[in-house]
């Protein structure tokens, strides 16, 4: 008894809001029937007589709601909580603005900090980005990493000196390219105005623009930026009618003058080892066009190249795209996954002789547009473990002055670069980065065309409202002031150039007790380590044990 008791309570608490909305309703109708002086007095202290007839309306339409909740057989919240139960839906709607703009910390990063994204929109701005009464960082913290300054500093150099040669002896036209340039994002992830501003900031500020594995659109020819084509496992814009790689399709795009290097796209660090994924809701006439495929249907890329299948046939494709595009720079885009793979790459250099200008090290921290959940959080090696294998294994066999390493993954600060480079890395490319600085407010709408900002959307009305001069600005300003911050910092810390940092010139806190550099924190190997069969970490050795130029 005593339990049934507690259950009708409960039932009335639940039902109250209900049940009150129709007792409102049923009592403004007998008093506009009957007109009784009881009820008017009643209504009277409910609303004022002017609100009455608007709140009966809406007492009608949640009446007839609550009906349907407790009814439907979908929603066991809507039939135990009639009316009131929609409330939580509408909060659940709005929760990540709500944690954006009221609940989340300054440092609470996912994917980017509030911090984070409030220095690109300062930089992007041109705004004052100095920060008043000290670090909001606990730098006891373990984790904290931090930048060795000298006693003597240097004058600061100026940023657009900071460049990077990039194209071995086997290369005919090598570029020299920013150390920060824009990282891949096609063009159907992101709309026509968000490339357009993305090319025309980069041709500002000399720094080159990645076309993502979605083609070269006519967007990023308007402005004449730099670009680094990417090829994907679908090869769009150079594939025949089954998807399959066409070599007259590429040498037409590769020759154009706007192009400076060639990026094979191996896999994406927020979904490696997954093709490339692009909602069928975004792929306009356009996007179908450029990219060559059909509307009305998900573009899925293949998950593995059909053009090789081995490390061997990799650097042969690498060579006959190096001699399809009349000798440019090519290189290819990897996150790191089983390590004797990648070593299996190297063995197969050492075996042909056939070299890529540049390798680019995606970290499983990387973006997109759309991932499973599951790749996106559990696979692939993060920037720096992966950045650090590349890096010591070219090393090891003899081949780092070869190939160039660029890094991708997080990379939204000076800072950041800095990280990159100590760990081994020639350049950095940054992809949110620059979408905060078109105003990207971390949505996380990416997938669905309903980006608020125009940036990750094909809907003509949303994008309409990306002015791409104003955004071009914004894409210059946020990478010369973030080299210049990089510069004041080098210049603290007595260097020159970025490729003066070094492992040992980065710190990080390991306990509450102890700090370590970086070159006394990770394993770092010797030139030609590996093939002499030095004292090694075990996990280099085992790993290149088993490697195989022969197979993956």
């Amino acid at each position: 008894m005593g339990e049934f008791s507690v259950s009708k309570r409960s039932k009335v608490l639940r039902f109250s809001v209900w049940w009150l909305i129709m007792a409102y309703a049923v009592l403004f109708m007998i008093n506009r029937i009957f007109s009784w002086e009881a009820t008017d007095k009643i209504m009277g202290y409910v609303i004022v007589e002017d609100l009455q007839t608007g709140f009966f309306i809406w007492a009608i339409f949640l009446s007839l709601l609550g009906f349907y909740d407790v009814w439907q057989r979908k929603h066991s919240i809507l039939r135990n909580y009639p009316v009131i139960g929609h409330f939580r839906y509408l909060i659940e709607l709005v929760r990540p603005e709500l944690r954006q703009y009221l609940l989340e910390s300054d440092e609470e990063s996912v994917p980017f900090s509030r911090a984070q994204r409030s220095l690109v929109y300062q930089r992007a701005k041109n705004l004052p980005s100095e920060q008043a009464f000290g670090s909001i960082l606990d730098v006891y913290a373990t984790g904290y990493e931090f930048l060795s300054h000298s006693l003597t500093p240097v004058s600061r150099s100026a940023p657009e000196t900071f460049r990077i040669g990039i194209g071995n002896a086997q290369c005919a036209h090598p570029y020299s390219a920013s150390i920060f340039n824009i990282s891949a994002m096609s063009f159907g992830s992101l709309s026509a105005n968000a490339i357009r501003a993305l090319n025309a900031g980069a041709r500002r500020g000399n720094f080159y623009h990645d076309t993502g594995e979605g083609c070269i659109s006519p967007y990023h020819l308007e402005h004449e930026g730099d670009l680094v084509w990417e090829l994907g496992s679908g090869y769009f814009g150079c594939r025949d009618e089954k998807g399959n790689f066409d070599p007259a399709r590429f040498a037409e795009k590769a020759a154009m003058p706007g192009v400076k290097m060639i990026e094979i796209k191996l896999n994406q660090g927020a979904k490696p080892g997954h093709g490339g994924i692009l909602p069928k809701e975004k792929i306009t006439p356009m996007v179908s066009k450029v990219r060559g495929i059909p509307m009305g249907q998900d573009c899925v890329s293949p998950s593995a190249h059909s053009a090789f299948h081995t490390p061997l046939q990799l650097l042969e494709f690498v060579q006959k795209l190096r001699e399809l595009s009349q000798g440019k720079p090519v290189g290819f885009k990897l996150c790191v996954g089983r390590p004797s793979e990648f070593m299996g790459i190297v063995k197969a250099m050492l075996q042909t002789g056939i070299y890529p200008d540049f390798i680019i090290v995606d970290g499983a921290e990387g973006g997109t547009g759309a991932a499973p959940v599951e790749f996106a959080n559990h696979m692939g090696m993060p920037l720096r473990e992966g950045l650090l294998l590349a890096h010591n294994t070219l090393v090891g066999t003899g081949l780092r002055e070869h190939v160039r390493i660029g890094a991708s993954g997080k990379i939204i600060s000076a800072f950041d670069i800095a990280r990159a480079l100590a760990l081994g890395a020639d350049w950095a490319n940054s992809a949110r980065g620059f979408l905060f600085a078109l105003g990207c407010v971390q949505s996380m709408s990416c997938q669905n065309n309903k980006c608020p900002t125009g940036v990750a959307t094909q809907d003509e009305e949303r994008q309409k409202a990306l002015d791409v001069v104003n955004k071009t600005e914004r894409v210059f300003r946020f990478h010369y002031n973030t080299l210049h911050s990089l510069s004041e910092m080098l210049a603290a810390a007595g260097f020159t150039h970025p490729a003066d940092i070094r492992p040992e010139h980065l710190l990080v806190r390991v306990s509450e007790v102890e700090v370590q550099t970086y070159a006394q924190r990770y394993e770092y190997l010797l030139p030609g380590a590996l093939l002499a069969g030095a004292d090694v970490h075990p996990f280099y050795s085992e790993a290149w044990n088993r490697a195989s130029a022969e197979a993956f």
